[in-house]
């Protein structure tokens, strides 16, 4: 079993590459809190979000939020801060992703632990959190499946919002599990039970209400795969096929068996595999299937329920 994935896929960033970045970030000239940004906005430049990241990592450092920044710009650094400022400054420079840096992010308001075990959450995938809140009854328990939970970031929002529900949350990976499990002691969620175990062969016995996964859904070979970014992240949770539809119809064939009556099947996938993925459902007897939209307004979410 693979872990989270959410990507839009989308024409490749014009940054330039890793290799072309710079790799070292510039020793501050003086060591106020303003001095010390404008510098990182500057050695950030070719990244995305080159402000947005140098004052997270510089409010990390401080121990304090990214007003702080703002409201005492001429505060002083203290050699040891300008030094773990800068040591951070050169993992984003070299490609690491600000979660990764951090070894946290947030989720549905959860902060999670993430590692090198794992894919960093995507506010895209609150979409799956969304629709099945809004799909099952709120006020019945239920018994839903998270396929390749990873960080355990939609078993656990799930179980947050739903205590009263149980929660079976499943990946293929030791290392990957052992993270979901931390996040849940961490956020004292009882009704989350972990298995270790490919996609659906995991599952213990049982009809369930609900299955969910946000399975590797990227086609070998993508140019996307080459993004600096991508590159902290587990390979093999990226990559399903020559298509990118393989852990998908794998998903959409196990489940069928899984499910209870009228049980249902959410999905997330590519911008361009809804088609696909409602065809796969159909062809595997699922009725009711709709796509929803994504917060670029990208096809991301697809749904199924389990004819009679």
């Amino acid at each position: 079993m693979l872990i989270f994935f959410s990507l839009s896929l989308k024409p490749m960033p014009v940054n330039p590459p890793a290799a072309k970045r710079k790799s070292a970030a510039t020793p501050f000239k003086k060591g106020a809190l303003q001095d010390a940004l404008l510098t990182a906005y500057q050695d950030l430049a070719p990244l995305e979000n080159p402000r947005l990241d140098a004052e997270i990592l510089l409010a990390h450092v401080l121990k304090k939020p990214r007003s702080f920044l703002l409201a005492w710009p001429e505060q002083m650094l203290t050699v040891e801060q300008s030094q773990q400022f800068l040591r951070l400054l050169e993992y984003r420079l070299e490609g690491k992703t600000i979660a990764h840096i951090l070894g946290e992010k947030e989720f549905w308001s959860l902060s999670l632990e993430v590692t090198q075990d794992t894919l960093i959450p995507r506010p895209d995938t609150e979409l799956l959190v969304e629709r099945v809140l809004h799909t099952l009854p709120a006020d019945i328990p239920q018994t839903v499946a998270d396929l390749g939970t990873g960080s355990g970031a939609i078993a656990l929002a799930i179980a947050k919002e739903r205590p009263h529900w149980q929660i079976i949350a499943t990946d293929n990976y030791p290392a990957t599990l052992a993270v979901a499990r931390r996040n849940a002691d961490k956020l004292s969620l009882k009704n989350v039970t972990f298995y270790a175990g490919d996609w659906c062969e995991a599952l213990p016995p049982g009809l369930l209400h609900a299955v969910i996964s946000n399975p590797p859904y990227i086609a070998f070979g993508d140019p996307h795969l080459l993004s600096p970014e991508l590159s902290c992240e587990p390979h093999h949770a990226l990559v399903s096929g020559h298509d990118g539809l393989q852990a998908l119809n794998i998903i959409i064939e196990q489940a069928h068996k899984h499910l209870a009556q009228d049980g249902w099947l959410f999905l997330e996938h590519g911008f361009d595999q809804a088609l696909a993925v409602r065809e796969k459902m159909k062809k595997a007897g699922y009725k009711n299937s709709c796509t929803y939209r994504d917060l670029g307004e990208n096809p991301r979410v697809t749904v199924g329920q389990k004819k009679a």
